[in-house]
């Protein structure tokens, strides 16, 4: 080297084995291992817009369809924004009565809201409880008896619907809400197994110091591990009051007068009134039904999506 020259920078080396030191251009577009380009980050948020695009497209179209004339429902080319927008389509389906003698529709509003209610906290109550037995107890085929009731979730619901209709027949229970409310305190296969390995996470020194200060189970599952699962209590309080709300196929199985209807039952029958299907009405009735959804994830959505990420993580 001659005088005067500068020595070459050293070699860093990965492993043993030296390697070149990619430019700092090259690292702010393509990015490295510690941090992610400018062009890997925008094409992420390009796939992500696409597919949020993608998902929301057809709740669009059912505002739209829902705000239109009926004379703009099927045009071709479809009309993306209706001239003019019939909010009273809104109105006119709240106001609809599938049948001459049927009830308004608050009533089948009334009839949901006391399923989802009960369903929900029939839900919460009864596998939390199951759950904290099989995350916390010992006892002889505990792991026999979990597995079995995991069982349950590969039998598909068509094969007990019969048997089910039996017994709510015997009981003199057709036509009344009392199947589609009790047999939910009974706990949920799916509900177990979600709170149960959520329970597991929890520390069990926590259950041991509670003991040493003379606290019960009871004490330790109200004051401890409850509030300590408040997000997986979440997630499984939104699956439960989806399901509710808009189950249809156990309401009509079970019920038969239109006092007893849910709003699911009589979505199903607004063609009835019109001897059609008024499309624009009918999607105003959709999105009228399926706001309290909406609205629970909403607010919810944050305490929702950390117990399923909790949940799968620790689980």
């Amino acid at each position: 080297m001659a005088v005067g020259d500068k020595p070459a920078p050293p070699a860093e080396r990965l492993n043993g084995q030296a390697y070149a030191r990619p430019s700092r251009l090259r690292a702010i577009l393509i990015g490295n291992r510690f941090h992610t380009g400018f062009v890997r980050l925008s094409v992420i948020y390009i796939l992500l817009i696409v597919l949020a695009f993608l998902f929301l497209l057809p709740f669009y179209w059912m505002v739209n369809t829902a705000l239109k004339p009926a004379n703009q429902v099927f045009t071709l080319p479809p009309t993306w924004i209706p001239q003019p927008a019939m909010w009273s389509n809104f109105y006119t389906a709240l106001t609809t009565t599938t049948y001459e003698s049927a009830p308004p529709v608050y009533h089948y509003a009334i009839n949901t809201i006391i399923i989802t209610v009960n369903g929900v906290a029939a839900t919460l109550f009864s596998s939390s409880l199951v759950a904290y037995a099989f995350a916390r107890l010992e006892f002889p085929g505990k792991d026999v008896i979990f597995l079995g009731i995991l069982s349950t979730l590969m039998i598909p619901f068509a094969v007990v619907m019969v048997p089910q209709f039996i017994i709510w027949r015997h009981l003199n229970w057709l036509d009344t809400l009392w199947p589609l409310m009790i047999p939910h305190w009974f706990g949920s296969a799916w509900n177990i197994f979600l709170l149960r390995q959520f329970f597991m996470t929890i520390p069990r020194e926590y259950d041991e110091a509670a003991f040493l200060d003379g606290a019960s189970r009871w004490h330790i599952f109200i004051r401890i591990v409850l509030p300590l699962s408040k997000p997986a209590l979440a997630a499984v309080a939104v699956f439960a009051f989806v399901f509710f709300w808009n189950d249809f196929l156990g309401p009509l199985i079970i019920l038969s007068t239109p006092e007893n209807f849910t709003l699911t039952i009589f979505l199903a029958n607004f063609s009835v009134a019109y001897r059609g299907t008024p499309w624009n009405l009918y999607m105003a009735a959709a999105l009228i039904i399926i706001l309290p959804c909406l609205i629970l994830f909403f607010f919810s959505q944050n305490a929702f999506l950390k117990g399923i990420t909790v949940t799968d993580i620790k689980g």
